[in-house]
C-alpha cells in the first residue's frame, strides 16, 4: 500500500446537516470515535499548514484543510512529563503534582483522566507510544506503575521509549515490518481502527510519537526527502536576537544547546533530521486516516493533532524547550470533526487555547460531563465559531531545572508577561513583556516602555491572580506549595531562597 496517498470521500450528505451548535438525535445516539495524536518536541512552524514552505507534511496539511488550525495554542508546561499529565487530566501542573524532579501522578488524579472516564462510559480505549509519567497510589508510595491494564489495548512504554521498535516491548510485533518506531505507531493505530470498527462501541485511540525528540534518529527509509536541503532560518534566529532576554533564561541547558546541538554551525543538517522525523509522523497519520476510510469509520471519528511542547531550534540563540518563549511553549494544534458543518473550509482560529483543554473537549464530545477539578475548557465553542474565546489568559509554568530558569508567565491573545524571580548569585528579578500579536518573534521587550505602562499594570495583575490561584489549588505534596511563594512578586528573596533550599534538600 502506498503510505503517502490520501483518500477522501467525495460526499458525506448526512454530515452536511449537522453541527455542534445544534446536535441532532442521530449524533447524540452515536457518540464519535476519538483519535488523539501527539508528537514530542515539535515546533508550531514545522508544518506546511503553519506557513513553512521548506517542509513536506501532506497528510497533516490535508487534516488541517479538512478541519481547523489553532494559531494560539500553548502547552501550559513546556516539558513532556508535566505536559502529558495536563493533557490527560485537564489540570494545570500544580494540580496534577506531576513533573520531573517532583513526582508521579497519584491514582485519584489518574482516575479522573479522559482515558479512564471514557472507558468507564463504554469506550474501547488504546494507547501507544511514550506515556510520559507513572501512577502511584499515594504521594509517599515508591511503587511506580504504568497504567497498562487501564486500556483495552496497550502499546505504551516507560521513560523516553526507543526509536528502535524491537526495544519497545509492547510494540515488538511490528519490528520486522517497521523497525523504526514512528511507523510502528501508525501500524498500531491502523490495526486498532480495524479491530474497533467491527465492534459495537465507540473507540478512543491515543498515540504519543517519540519523534522528533532528540537524539535525532530519523527513519532511514525517508533519507531522500530532505537530502541536500537548505532551510530558511526564522527571523529571530541567533544569539543577536536574544540579548534582551533575562540572564536567568541563559543559565539552563537551553542556552548552551544552541552550540552543542549545532544549530549555530550545522543548521541545515540538524533541521533536515528534525523535519525527516516529522515527515515519518506525517506518513503514520496517513496510515491511520487510510484505515478510517477503509473500515468505514472516517465519518464519525474526531481527530486531534498536537505536540507536548515546542522546540526553540536556534531561535534567539537557544535550543531545546521548557522556557516560556513562543517557540518552546506554542505548538501546533489541528482538530478535525467530520460531522461538523465547518469541516473542509480551511478555517483558522486565533483563540487562546491550551493543553488543559483536551480532556474536557474529549469528554464533551463523548457526552460526559467533565470533572469540576479540570482547569481546561471545551474547544467545541471554537469549532462552532472560530472567533469565540474560552480563555482570557493562560499560565506558562516552569518548575524544572536549575532554579534560575524556573519561571511563571501569563499569556493572552495579544500579550505575554514573564517574571524571572531568581535573585541569588548576583541576579536581580527581571520582567519581560511582549506584544505577541504585533511581535510574534518576541524581538522587543516592552517591560520598561512607558507607552505600555497600562498593559504592564494589567499583565502584572493577571500574573498576581495566577499566583494566588496557585496558592489555593496546588497539591500539598511534591513541593508545589513552595512555588506559591517562590513566584510571588511581592515575597522577599530571603523567603524564596529558603524554600528553594528546602526543596533541593528533599530531592
Amino acid at each position: 500500500m502506498d503510505l503517502l496517498r490520501r483518500f477522501s470521500k467525495s460526499s458525506r450528505i448526512w454530515a452536511t446537516l449537522l453541527s455542534f451548535a445544534c446536535v441532532s438525535t442521530a449524533l447524540a445516539n452515536e457518540r464519535p470515535n476519538i483519535i488523539f495524536l501527539m508528537s514530542d518536541d515539535q515546533s508550531f512552524y514545522s508544518l506546511g499548514c503553519y506557513g513553512n514552505e521548506d517542509v513536506k507534511t501532506p497528510n497533516l496539511d490535508q487534516l488541517a484543510a479538512d478541519g481547523m488550525v489553532f494559531d494560539n495554542h500553548y502547552d501550559t508546561t513546556a516539558i513532556c512529563m508535566a505536559s502529558r499529565a495536563s493533557v490527560m487530566t485537564g489540570m494545570l501542573e500544580y494540580k496534577t503534582g506531576c513533573n520531573f524532579d517532583h513526582g508521579p501522578m497519584t491514582r485519584d488524579k489518574w482516575q479522573q483522566s479522559y482515558p479512564m472516564l471514557l472507558r468507564a462510559n463504554g469506550y474501547r480505549t488504546a494507547f501507544a507510544g511514550k506515556f510520559g509519567f507513572e501512577v502511584v497510589d499515594t504521594p509517599e508510595s515508591k511503587k511506580l506503575q504504568l497504567p497498562s491494564d487501564d486500556f483495552d489495548v496497550w502499546g505504551g512504554g516507560p521513560g523516553q521509549t526507543s526509536y528502535n521498535t524491537r526495544q519497545n516491548k509492547s510494540m515488538a510485533k511490528y519490528a520486522d515490518e517497521y523497525p523504526h518506531s514512528t511507523l510502528s505507531y501508525g501500524a498500531f493505530g491502523r490495526d486498532f481502527v480495524r479491530d474497533s470498527a467491527a465492534k459495537e462501541q465507540p473507540f478512543c485511540l491515543s498515540i504519543s510519537f517519540k519523534a522528533p525528540h532528540m537524539p535525532a534518529t530519523p527513519d532511514p527509509r525517508f533519507d531522500d526527502v530532505y537530502a541536500g536541503k537548505t532551510f530558511k532560518k526564522p527571523a529571530n534566529f541567533g544569539r543577536e536576537h536574544g540579548t534582551h532576554f533575562s540572564k536567568q533564561s541563559q543559565q539552563g541547558r537551553q542556552y548552551e544547546r544552541f552550540h552543542s546541538w549545532h544549530y549555530s554551525d550545522d543548521y541545515d543538517n540538524v533541521m533536515a533530521k528534525y523535519h525527516q522525523q516529522i515527515y515519518a509522523i506525517d506518513v503514520a497519520v496517513g496510515m491511520i486516516r487510510d484505515a478510517l476510510e477503509e473500515h468505514g469509520a472516517s465519518d464519525n471519528t474526531v481527530i486531534f493533532y498536537t505536540s507536548d511542547n515546542g522546540f526553540l531550534c536556534g531561535s534567539h540563540g537557544y535550543g531545546s524547550k521548557v522556557l516560556p518563549y513562543e517557540e518552546a511553549s506554542r505548538v501546533p494544534l489541528i482538530v478535525y470533526d467530520p460531522r461538523h458543518s465547518n469541516r473542509g473550509k480551511q478555517l483558522r482560529t486565533d483563540s487562546l487555547t491550551g493543553n488543559i483543554d483536551f480532556a474536557p473537549t474529549i469528554l464533551a464530545l463523548a457526552g460526559i460531563t467533565p470533572p469540576r477539578n479540570m482547569d481546561g475548557r471545551s474547544l467545541i465553542p471554537i469549532l462552532d465559531d472560530p472567533a469565540a474565546d474560552i480563555h482570557t489568559s493562560l499560565p506558562l509554568i516552569n518548575v524544572w531545572g536549575t532554579p534560575a530558569t524556573q519561571s511563571l508567565a501569563i499569556v493572552t491573545k495579544d500579550m505575554k508577561y514573564i517574571y524571572w524571580g531568581y535573585a541569588g548569585d548576583g541576579f536581580s528579578p527581571t520582567e519581560e513583556l511582549y506584544h505577541t500579536r504585533k511581535d510574534p518573534l518576541e524581538l522587543v521587550n516592552l517591560a520598561k516602555n512607558p507607552e505600555y505602562s497600562e498593559a504592564m499594570k494589567s499583565m502584572r495583575a493577571g500574573y498576581d491572580q495566577a499566583v494566588e490561584k496557585w496558592k489555593q489549588d496546588a497539591v500539598p505534596y511534591n513541593r508545589y506549595q513552595e512555588y506559591g511563594v517562590i513566584f510571588d512578586r511581592h515575597a522577599p528573596w530571603a523567603e524564596k531562597a529558603k524554600r528553594l533550599r528546602r526543596g533541593r534538600s528533599r530531592e
